[in-house]
């Protein structure tokens, strides 16, 4: 019962999230190409309707930062590498691999907060 509750909740909130998602980012295309080449050291390991977990895919849109995302509850793989390396299964997780060194960062509002840090300095 539980999960069903979840999955039309999820359903609801990803549909609104569609609805009102408003404008990307503007960027100059040399801009946007230097941000996405940044972009590759990171990856969103994720759950599609986890309410959470739309809140960071909808910051990413607004920043217009195309992530890679992992589908952490149908991948196995991806679930996998999130337990070994990240050390649980919690989504959102946004994976930087940076310098040789690899950070597993929890929570959406600080996933947010580095975004945005990083990458929308005059925002």
């Amino acid at each position: 019962m539980l999960k069903l509750i979840r999955l039309i909740l999820g359903s609801i909130i990803a549909f609104i999230d569609i609805l009102t998602r408003g404008p990307k980012l503007k960027r100059s295309p040399e801009q946007q190409n230097s941000v996405i080449a940044e972009l590759k050291s990171l990856s969103l390991y994720q759950f599609k309707l986890c309410p959470f977990c739309i809140k960071v895919r909808r910051a990413m849109h607004k920043l217009n930062l195309p992530i890679e995302t992992k589908d952490a509850k149908n991948d196995p793989k991806a679930r996998e590498l999130l337990l070994s390396e990240g050390g649980k299964i919690k989504v959102p997780c946004l994976r930087i691999d940076e310098n040789g060194e690899v950070k597993w960062l929890y929570q959406s509002s600080e996933i947010n907060r580095y975004l945005s840090g990083r990458f929308c300095k005059a925002c």
